[in-house]
């Protein structure tokens, strides 16, 4: 399918062909008929991708504080392929799609297969969307009308942060698309309404669809607002303007009367004057995109509604809510489209946009051949060579960790690449071309049914002992990103498949820290040693957000699952003998922002004698290196620090050494893998593997009581 993408590096439009979205659980599958083009906030993301790299950190200095300390942590080649592999990645653009529903997620319930929605679906052929994120269009409404819904939401929700009465008087400064939106649905609530604008253009549309409107250029702003008013002052401004200039603020606070309310609902600069805020009491609010539940993993994306008696307009309602206006006929948005383009002509759209010779207001994509499209689940981008390595890898999965290091590794360590799956199609698409993938899919039977003989799994962790368990069943070989399986059922039902006589394959779990080379070095020395052995992991974790997906205990198993098995690997490594009990205790979570699994103090006992201690938190300064290794025994000691140094003390044959950058042994560890399927001895034995899983999951049980 078609989808239109841009480079962030360099700004460039390129419409991919990308393999069709998966319906997720609690999704939609949407065949588009058309999509709006905002050209407000589209025109700053192609500004932001042209920009050098210089003005990209100007314009997000937050992002440059997280570089600068990576840096210190990690190095600087690390933290430059980082943040170049970010950059690489391209973006979709757009985000008012109206299409027909052609699949449904499980658990959808409130669309049937055949029903006109409008979503805040990408510029693509087939989108996948939250159900919460879409409405049904009524039959009075046309599919170009209902494209600019999502657009129109956003200046609803302004509106409804104004609190707008009847008869009062307010003022939209900036008649864009969102702004001459937000001025027609005030005038639908009752509202007098004065439109600033210094395009002459827009002025004269605003007053042909008979709202008052005026360009500061010709006419005083400040005394139109007040002979506007009565003398009062206006109730209220709701700024649509995109400027870095404070002077939109500011004007606004020079027109309200006394108690006035403002409403940021685009951008601009803020740097606002106390003294007159102070002295009239103002009220003033930035509105977030198209109402309660945006940016709420909950909401948008797990499909959990707020009640309505207590939310009474969320995202959808209000989607629903500009629909029935435009219904009614008291939203009208024919006037705002002014040009219109097929999917294969998009570029020609961002080209206009950026060009800005010409008017332009809502630029319109069609999409005549979306329905072909959605029935297509395999592109060949490359045709099967005559000889192969022996080892055909497919991928699913193509996220930022197994984009920036596991293909890579995998293409240096000499992988044939068969196939790729992603659920949303562009990463694919990318990664498909950047390593010479043969074939992008979109329906995982393509994946255990192709020529490969081995996956690598690099989804959500809720995800990986299912796939782990069909590739086993399909004959695979099987690279997992760690973790194995978040559940007790799902590891046991990969036991019980390795087991099999019939079982040929080969599991590996990507436990790459033990392939660490100062790891490595210091475990051939603790090879002869037959004495219990005292091993320290700390780990300066770093905070994660409670609504990142890892934290999700049904998705990412939160973090002694999700993270912790490394470190338990790890120390049953060194210690070479096998785990006997463990014990496990958490801080008390002060916040919600924290749990139990943010903070932990997990001790390990092996059959040895040997004892471990992992010491995880989330809650130390970035500055601290993240990980620290000791290990103790026979009046010796050695110390791995955050993979870059090792230090040893009385230990022969075991010499300090630093590093030129940090290593936590991805690529040898992948290297290492090929290598064992072609001699067909494991790399760890099953056994382990299975010994690993059991008890983080047990251990994160525990903590969970």
């Amino acid at each position: 399918m078609l989808q239109v993408l841009q480079d962030l590096k360099k700004g460039e439009i390129d419409i991919a062909n990308v393999p069709v979205p998966q319906v997720l659980p609690g999704h939609v599958l949407i065949a588009s008929e058309c999509s709006l083009i905002s050209k407000g906030t589209e025109k700053m993301m192609l500004d932001f991708g042209k920009a050098n790299y210089l003005n990209k950190a100007r314009q997000q200095p937050d992002k440059v504080k997280m570089v600068l300390n990576k840096i210190k942590t990690d190095g600087l080649m690390p933290t430059v392929e980082a943040v170049t592999s970010k950059l690489n990645q391209p973006l979709p653009l757009g985000y008012s799609n109206v299409g027909r529903v052609i699949e449904l997620g499980s658990g959808v319930t409130e669309f049937s297969i055949g029903d006109r929605v409008v979503s805040n679906g990408h510029h693509a052929e087939v989108v996948s969307i939250p159900k919460n994120l879409c409405a049904k269009i009524p039959d009075e409404v046309t599919d170009v009308a209902a494209s600019f819904t999502v657009v129109a939401a956003i200046g609803l929700q302004g509106i409804r942060l104004a609190n707008p009465t009847m008869g009062e008087c307010f003022v939209v400064t900036g008649l864009g698309l969102i702004g001459l939106i937000t001025a027609q649905l005030l005038k639908a609530n009752g509202c007098r309404v004065l439109g600033l604008d210094f395009d002459q253009a827009k002025v004269d549309l605003a007053l042909k669809m008979g709202i008052q409107a005026i360009n500061p250029q010709v006419t005083d702003a400040i005394s139109m607002s007040e002979k506007f008013s009565n003398g009062n002052g206006v109730d209220g401004v709701i700024i649509t303007a995109s400027t870095s200039s404070n002077e939109p603020i500011m004007q606004a606070a020079e027109m309200c009367r006394k108690k006035g309310r403002i409403v940021l609902v685009g951008v601009t600069g803020m740097e606002l004057s106390r003294t007159i805020f102070f002295k009239k009491e103002l009220s003033f609010q930035v509105s977030c995109s198209y109402g309660p539940g945006r940016y709420d993993s909950s909401y948008e994306e797990k499909g959990f509604d707020y009640p309505l008696p207590y939310v009474r307009w969320t995202e959808q309602r209000n989607f629903e809510a500009v629909l029935n206006l435009m219904a009614s006929k008291s939203l009208d948005v024919t006037p705002l489209m002014s040009h219109r383009f097929t999917i294969d002509e998009a570029k020609k759209a961002y080209d206009l946009i950026s060009a800005n010779t010409e008017p332009v207001l809502g630029v319109v994509i069609d999409y005549p051949n979306s329905e072909n499209a959605a029935r297509t689940k395999k592109i060949e981008i490359k045709k099967s060579a005559i000889q192969s390595s022996g080892s055909k890898v497919s991928f699913v999965g193509a996220g930022n960790y197994a984009s920036r290091f596991l293909m890579p590794a995998f293409k240096e360590a000499g992988a044939d690449f068969e196939s790729i799956i992603t659920g949303h199609g562009v990463s694919a698409h990318v990664n498909g071309e950047k390593f010479g993938f043969r074939n992008l899919v979109s329906d995982m039977n393509e994946i255990y049914g192709d020529d490969s003989n081995i996956v690598v799994i690099g989804t959500r962790h809720n995800d990986h002992g299912e796939q782990v368990l069909k590739a086993l069943q399909a004959g695979k070989h099987v690279f997992v990103e760690k973790p194995l399986a978040l559940n007790m059922e799902e590891v046991k039902l990969i036991e019980s498949e390795l087991s099999k006589s019939e079982s040929h394959s080969h599991l590996m779990v990507g436990f790459n820290r033990r392939f660490s080379p100062l790891v490595i070095e210091a475990k051939k020395t603790l090879e002869n040693i037959k004495t219990p052995k005292v091993i320290q992991i700390r780990v300066n974790a770093g905070r994660i957000p409670s609504d990142h997906w890892t934290q999700d205990l049904a998705v990412g198993g939160r973090r002694l699952i999700g993270e912790g098995c490394h470190f338990i690997d790890l120390a049953r490594h060194l210690a070479g003998s096998s785990i006997e009990s463990f014990n496990v205790s958490s801080t008390t979570p002060h916040s919600a922002d924290f749990n139990k699994e943010d903070q932990f103090s997990l001790n390990l006992t092996f059959s040895d004698g040997s004892l471990a201690n992992i010491l995880y938190f989330s809650n130390g300064n970035k500055a601290v290196p993240k990980e620290l290794v000791q290990v103790h025994c026979d009046n010796m000691s050695f110390q791995i620090d955050n993979f870059r140094t090792l230090e040893s003390w009385g230990w022969k044959g075991l010499n300090s050494k630093k590093l030129w950058s940090q290593d936590k042994g991805q690529k040898q560890c992948i290297k290492e893998f090929m290598g064992s399927v072609k001699t067909s001895s494991p790399l760890i034995s099953p056994e382990e593997i299975i010994e690993v899983a059991r008890v983080t999951i047990e251990a994160a049980d525990f903590l969970r009581r």
